[in-house]
């Protein structure tokens, strides 16, 4: 099992506790794609982020997946990425931060939900990739995003790239996009400005 987290969180069996605006990472205790290339907060195997959201009908995740971007219920994303045999964790974090605009992240956020999932996640196009939609939702009260891309990852610890996401990319036809710029729900878990706070049981 990859490193789960050493950090001092609470855990919790529902959202209540939950703000609007909150980022639910997931990450898995067995090694993947993304996680061979990327480092979460803590050493944790995060390969997914969303964000979420309150209104008067219920509690919901704001996410990219690969049906595209989408509102989905809070107990149907937990069932999707929690399993009961310690493999899988959902952590919170709150973006810690006076100046973020909330109310006008999340109708940022909303405003993408239809787009396609961004397979290549190439920053350029239509598509959204899951922590690409959190890079481009969040904003400060004077429009400027809180989060900026970085070089995109796709090597292992020896600087390699690896097999799979060579094989990945030329059945698309393409050249494995390193270093252009990009996110990852890893990096995105390390960012200062989020502070980790439960983890949902």
């Amino acid at each position: 099992m990859q490193g789960f987290s050493q950090i001092t969180l609470r855990h919790i069996t529902n959202t209540a506790l939950l703000r609007e605006g909150d980022l639910m990472f997931c990450a898995s205790g067995k090694p993947s794609a993304i996680t061979d290339v990327t480092r979460g907060i803590d050493e944790m195997g995060i390969n997914h982020v969303a964000i979420f959201h309150k209104d008067k009908k219920g509690s919901y995740a704001i996410e990219a997946i690969h049906k595209g971007v989408c509102m989905n219920p809070i107990n149907s994303f937990i069932n999707a990425n929690k399993g009961n045999d310690g493999n899988k964790q959902i952590i919170t974090g709150r973006i810690n931060c006076d100046s973020i605009d909330i109310s006008k992240s999340i109708k940022n956020a909303l405003k993408y939900i239809g787009r396609p999932y961004d397979f290549y996640f190439e920053p350029s196009d239509s598509a959204i990739y899951c922590s690409e939609l959190v890079q481009i939702s969040f904003v400060d009260h004077n429009g400027k995003l809180l989060f900026y891309t970085i070089p995109m990852s796709f090597h292992n610890k020896s600087g390699e790239i690896t097999t799979f996401w060579k094989d990945y990319y030329s059945k698309g036809g393409m050249k494995v996009p390193e270093g252009a710029p990009g996110s990852n729900p890893g990096e995105l878990s390390r960012e200062k400005i989020i502070k980790m706070l439960y983890i949902i049981m």
